[in-house]
């Protein structure tokens, strides 16, 4: 990959890194697997970039990209996170140090999404995500009406856990 391309990517990466955090909390319950997560996320999205399109934005495909690992590697290891080795990546990427007190009033919230399925994990954070319907089933791949309705049953089953 030529410095440019790895300069955007860098670029792109420290700009969207919260993404990345977002996911890596709702997978995540202690401060070293949050790392271990971050960290394969960020060598996965730098496999992966040279085969970004640009057919949607940069921070749609990050959310797919750090969604399927997450995914992957909670399937795979039932919470803990196998992670490969990040000297073998020839670039650094400044990343701000993440500081969980500031969503302790999410804490509540995070717990009872965890209880959640994995897809349903998803779709939930990319709804507190402020994204549309749309954005949500493209980055699922999932159909709109699908969305909506798998959104809606959440709504009711996290109002069970949350008052029971």
């Amino acid at each position: 990959m030529n410095k440019e391309l790895e300069h955007k990517f860098v670029t792109e990466l420290e700009t969207n890194q919260n993404i990345v955090h977002k996911v890596c909390s709702l997978y995540t319950s202690d401060k070293d697997a949050h790392k271990d997560l971050f960290q394969e996320i960020t060598i996965q999205l730098w496999k992966a970039y040279p085969k970004f399109r640009g057919e949607s934005k940069f921070s749609t495909w990050m959310y797919r990209v750090a969604l399927n690992t997450a995914i992957t590697l909670y399937r795979k290891s039932k919470r803990r996170v196998t992670t490969q080795n990040y000297d073998s990546v020839i670039f650094k990427i400044k990343a701000d140090e993440y500081d969980p007190t500031e969503e302790q009033q999410l804490k509540l919230m995070y717990d009872a999404i965890r209880e959640l399925g994995d897809i349903d994990k998803a779709l939930v954070f990319l709804y507190l995500e402020e994204k549309n319907y749309s954005e949500i089933s493209e980055t699922l791949g999932i159909t709109e009406v699908n969305a909506r309705v798998k959104m809606n049953r959440i709504k009711t089953k996290l109002r069970t856990i949350l008052n029971p």
